[in-house]
């Protein structure tokens, strides 16, 4: 896998990957940017997230479970000195589908956070990894 990250302007970065997709980051305006795109840091949560709600659906798939949906929101804490590192992170996934099994949800909560998802697991090697989730019933 490859990736490629060249300076725009100011604080601006457009960042490419090897498989054809380009990303603007930016920073905020207090240090240079114009708020352009999403931070650096922003980035990695977004990666985190994709990377974990592709693991939950697959998984409830395979379990023929009837999803029709999956939301992750995250919260972030980082660290107050330099490396501002994360130091928590808390994952509340909202997963919508029919009869879906709670178990079913949990575990394939679980089996992301701890053995599928590259970029939680990464991440939960500085930062206390949380997760939660609701489920809705479609309609």
């Amino acid at each position: 896998m490859k990736a490629r990250v060249k300076w725009v302007e100011q604080m601006s970065f457009l960042g490419e990957t090897e498989s054809g997709h380009a990303v603007l980051m930016d920073g905020a305006p207090a240090a240079g940017g114009r708020n352009l795109g999403p931070r650096p840091m922003e980035m990695l949560l977004l990666g985190a997230g994709g990377c974990t709600s592709f693991d939950v659906i697959l998984i409830l798939k395979k379990k023929r479970q009837d999803v029709h949906d999956c939301e992750v929101q995250i919260e972030a804490e980082r660290a107050e000195t330099e490396p501002k590192v994360f130091t928590k992170i808390h994952m509340h996934f909202v997963v919508t589908g029919r009869n879906l099994a709670s178990d079913a949800v949990a575990r394939a909560i679980e089996l992301s956070a701890t053995k599928y998802c590259s970029a939680s697991i990464m991440l939960g090697a500085t930062a206390a990894m949380t997760h939660d989730f609701e489920i809705v019933e479609a309609p």
